[in-house]
């Protein structure tokens, strides 16, 4: 290796060694001979296990230093009360430039795992151009992919659980008023966390009934994977591989990869575990039908704040609502309809798109009510699912914001 000096690297005690830091070589215990090293410092887990092998100093290049995930952001001083340009667009303005998005999104998805599959070079700057519109919509309005997102296919899990993950990720830093900046790489980390579940083999990652032991540790296996495939890429910052590694941390230490207990957890790595719970219970699948989000939202809250936490899983049901957009729901009318707009000062009383009678079975004009308004004189009966009442919902979505 030529010197350090030559290059404007630098040699540097392990105790000042810091995540983001790009390491060449590292000094070994008992001389002072360097060993190349090369690679990304992800997280504090990392810096210790250096430590613990009796690393003494580090080269690095500070050229190639990513920038962090901080630890220390306090929920409580985060301004809620946006600061963002409010927008005007409305819900049926914004549904048909968000559809095609999520299409186009759920084809780069299967096209980035097809290359990842045939050892393709890989191209994050056209992933991250998608997840930018993401971003861009969500700002516009964001209640049309949060729509879109609840109408889901049972066999294509992995890339829509990806997909609408990096949506709700990005509502979710967006009602916190994280900088847009922060918001477009936690996006792109949402959209790239369950990457490594392609590299474990499909026996144990569709298995229906409980894994084995081997099978679980098969599985916690994805996240380093994940990470393996990301980290050396162009232009992938530390926040989006944070996202990455910290999706299956929980603050008590019960987590996995690498047990990080609520010092080493980032507010990102927190958000994270709270969106990507929810959407894979959520979520329905061939094997397993998907919860309401009142039951999702209730199981955070009783894994809070052991597991997540409390604070933002709070912040995180007042960002979605307790009925969130795009969920079925039946009135006590017996109307059925979508919900398509939140109340926030009256939560169990959102705006419902109406276009079924369950007790006339039948189809009825397509109506948009606001439930606190006194003239409607109904409420939310409760949550359903579509195969109740033989309802072709994709048919109704399309038809409703499509044509």
């Amino acid at each position: 290796m030529s010197n350090p000096a030559d290059n404007n690297y630098k040699k540097i005690p392990v105790s000042q060694l810091k995540p983001g830091m790009y390491v060449l070589s590292v000094s070994a215990k008992d001389n002072d001979i360097n060993v190349k090293s090369e690679g990304y410092i992800n997280n504090q887990q990392s810096i210790a296990k250096l430590k613990q092998s009796g690393i003494k100093s580090v080269t690095v290049d500070p050229s190639r230093e990513r920038k962090t995930a901080t630890t220390k952001i306090n929920i409580e001083t985060t301004p809620l009360k946006s600061k963002q340009k409010k927008t005007s667009i409305s819900l049926d303005q914004e549904m048909k430039v968000a559809n095609k998005l999520y299409t186009e999104a759920k084809i780069l998805q299967k096209k980035f795992i097809d290359n990842i599959n045939n050892k393709i070079t890989l191209d994050i700057d056209e992933v991250k151009a998608s997840t930018n519109g993401i971003v861009a919509s969500i700002f516009r309005n964001q209640d049309a992919l949060s729509c879109i997102a609840r109408l889901r296919m049972k066999d294509e899990y992995l890339v829509e659980h990806s997909l609408n993950v990096s949506i709700l990720m990005t509502m979710f830093a967006k009602h916190l008023n994280l900088e847009k900046d922060i918001i477009e790489q936690l996006t792109l980390g949402a959209f790239l966390h369950d990457i490594g579940k392609i590299k474990v083999p499909d026996k144990v990652l569709n298995k229906p009934g409980k894994l084995d032991k081997q099978e679980f540790e098969a599985i916690k296996e994805h996240v380093n994977l994940g990470v393996d495939i990301l980290k050396d890429l162009p232009h992938i910052s530390e926040i989006s591989l944070n996202t990455v590694s910290s999706h299956h941390e929980r603050l008590d230490g019960s987590g996995y990869p690498n047990g990080l207990s609520a010092e080493n957890i980032s507010l990102y790595g927190r958000m994270i575990a709270i969106v990507d719970s929810y959407d894979a219970m959520t979520a329905e699948r061939i094997y397993k039908a998907g919860m309401y989000p009142i039951k999702a939202f209730k199981i955070l809250l009783a894994e809070a704040p052991n597991g997540y936490d409390e604070q933002l899983v709070n912040q995180f049901v007042n960002c979605l609502g307790v009925y969130p957009i795009g969920t079925l729901v039946k009135l006590s009318s017996g109307k059925i309809g979508l919900v398509s707009k939140l109340n926030k000062s009256k939560p169990l009383k959102p705006f419902v798109r109406v276009f079924y009678n369950a007790r006339l079975k039948q189809a009825i004009g397509m109506e948009e009510i606001d439930l606190t308004q006194n003239k409607y004189n109904d409420q939310i009966d409760r949550c359903i699912k579509p195969d109740e009442f033989n309802l072709n919902l994709l048919k109704f979505f399309k038809e409703t914001f499509l044509t």
